[in-house]
Parts: C-alpha cells; structure tokens; sequence
C-alpha cells in the first residue's frame, strides 16, 4: 500500500511555523526503514498495512508530545500484490507524458 500523510501540530508559534514537529515525523518515517519520500505537502510510504500503520502512529505520537491538538490528513491506496508503486506510478505518467510529446 502506499500512504500520503501530512502531520501537523496546532501551533500556538506567532509565526505559524510547524517545522521542528514536523521534522520530527519525517525522522520517524525515515528511520523505519520504509520505502518514503517527503515533498512539500506531504510524506509518502509504501509498505504493507500494519507496518505503515505503525509508522504513522509514532510519527503522530512524537507531535502529539509538542502539541496537545494533532491534525492528520491521510490518503492511502491499497493495492495488494504491487510493490515498488512509489517510483512505478511516477514513471508511467513519465512514459505517458513522453509519448504524448
């Protein structure tokens, strides 16, 4: 499966900054070992169900130290028996972007 996550305290910081919680998370999805990338808006994984789950939750946790409010927002595709979705998905609307040039 593949999961989208955004993770984000309810700040009380003046500047609405959010970065050291969420860096906190990342650190938590970087450190499992999962397949992941992180863009501006969100992080994604690939694993199975319970690993992913897993995951998340600790990387909840670790903001909901900070924070006594967490927001989550989370997308998630399952596809059981695809692996590797995370670059596979990019790549064919690659090749599609490229055939269609």
């Amino acid at each position: 499966m593949l999961v989208a996550i955004s993770i984000s305290p309810m700040s009380s910081d003046p500047s609405g900054s959010v970065t050291e919680a969420v860096a906190a998370a990342v650190r938590v999805v970087r450190e499992s070992g999962l397949p992941h990338e992180t863009n501006a808006m969100f992080t994604n994984i690939e694993g199975d169900w319970d690993e992913v789950m897993a995951v998340v939750k600790r990387a909840v946790d670790v903001v909901a130290a900070v924070s006594p409010r967490v927001g989550l927002v989370l997308k998630a595709d399952i596809r059981p028996g695809y692996d590797g979705q995370l670059a596979a998905k990019v790549e064919r609307i690659e090749e599609a972007l490229a055939g269609g040039e």
